[in-house]
């Protein structure tokens, strides 16, 4: 983290190489002296930062291929042309999200976004621990819930259910926003409802809250990861991977597989799907890496009873997930948001 206050100047109070720990950053934040001066110069402190704090002698990772992000907190309208240092910000792949006061220019907070949804206004600072949910919701997901509905489960599938409607619950489901499928599997699997089945969440809930567990066996996941990616992240029945939506896929394993999961697994990644596996003590664990997009993306209870425990560290997982954006000369950088 770097930290450069303006006004009618810019200013450093600490760049990316000054500190190692979490701790040291905090202190010097509550640290930090009102910079004062007018009238504000956004152009000028974009081109500063490009020249000051996005290099490598001020401890910038680009060449590592680490995201470049820039928070710009804006307090009124600024006093210089901003759009050439915005140009130089993208052309060496920074990606911008610019947060407004009311004397703010809307028009200038779009333009050193990366996108527009990257533009935030709030009526006073006071309102900037509400942005945070701003920021997250602004990025679409779809999200599929690929359940174990075999026999095996059927004694403990109540838990299962309700964890997944707890974890579905948390989302902005909309069709414009967040939206949700779920699919139950066996010896097959099988569609409970796709992306673009229901309009609200109340419906969304209603149904998850209804489900009842297919039965069959033996379990076959390389089977319906394949379903999945075939018929459920895709755009006829929902799916928004075309619109840059992140898609996401939640794997709730009961027991090992009879087929592989590798092929179907690195088809869903090499389509862009971020897999997360949960498997109970009678799945395979090297199944759920194969499936999972990330090592801490694979999760193991003893029994689905238990899955109220990785409720927390899941949520965390989601809403700190990569989202592509294009930077300037089509090249894609994931950027997370916490």
């Amino acid at each position: 983290v770097a930290i450069v206050q303006y006004s009618d100047t810019a200013e450093i109070n600490f760049n990316l190489r000054r500190y190692s720990t979490e701790n040291d950053v905090l202190e010097a934040i509550r640290g930090l002296n009102h910079k004062g001066g007018y009238p504000l110069n956004i152009g000028a402190a974009l081109k500063y930062v490009s020249q000051h704090a996005f290099t490598v002698e001020s401890g910038s990772r680009l060449l590592e291929g680490v995201p470049q992000i820039l928070i710009l907190l804006s307090g009124g309208r600024s006093g210089d042309d901003i759009r050439t240092p915005v140009k130089n910000l993208r052309e060496i792949g920074v990606i911008s999200v610019a947060i407004g006061t009311t004397d703010a220019d809307t028009l200038e907070l779009q333009t050193v976004s990366q996108e527009p949804s990257y533009a935030l206004s709030i009526t006073d600072y006071e309102e900037l621990p509400s942005v945070k949910q701003d920021v997250f919701s602004s990025m679409n997901r779809d999200i599929v819930f690929l359940i174990d509905g075999s026999d095996d489960v059927r004694s403990r599938f109540s838990a299962v259910r309700e964890f997944v409607a707890k974890v579905a619950g948390r989302f902005d489901l909309d069709q414009r926003k967040d939206k949700v499928a779920v699919v139950q599997y066996s010896n097959n699997p099988e569609l409970s409802f796709s992306l673009d089945t229901y309009i609200t969440k109340d419906d969304v809930l209603k149904h998850i809250a209804s489900l009842k567990p297919k039965g069959g066996r033996p379990q076959y996941i390389g089977a319906a990861l394949q379903f999945v990616k075939d018929n459920v992240f895709v755009e006829k029945a929902g799916g928004r991977r075309n619109e840059d939506t992140k898609q996401i896929l939640i794997v709730l394993a009961g027991g090992r597989s009879r087929d592989s999961p590798r092929g179907p697994g690195n088809a869903l990644k090499a389509a862009g799907v971020v897999a997360i596996a949960i498997g109970s003590r009678m799945s395979n664990s090297a199944e759920l890496e194969l499936i999972s997009s990330n090592p801490e993306y694979t999760y193991s209870v003893a029994d689905f009873v238990n899955l109220p425990r990785i409720e927390q560290s899941l949520m965390s997982h989601l809403t700190e997930m990569a989202v592509e954006v294009e930077s300037s000369g089509g090249k894609k950088i994931n950027c997370t948001f916490y």
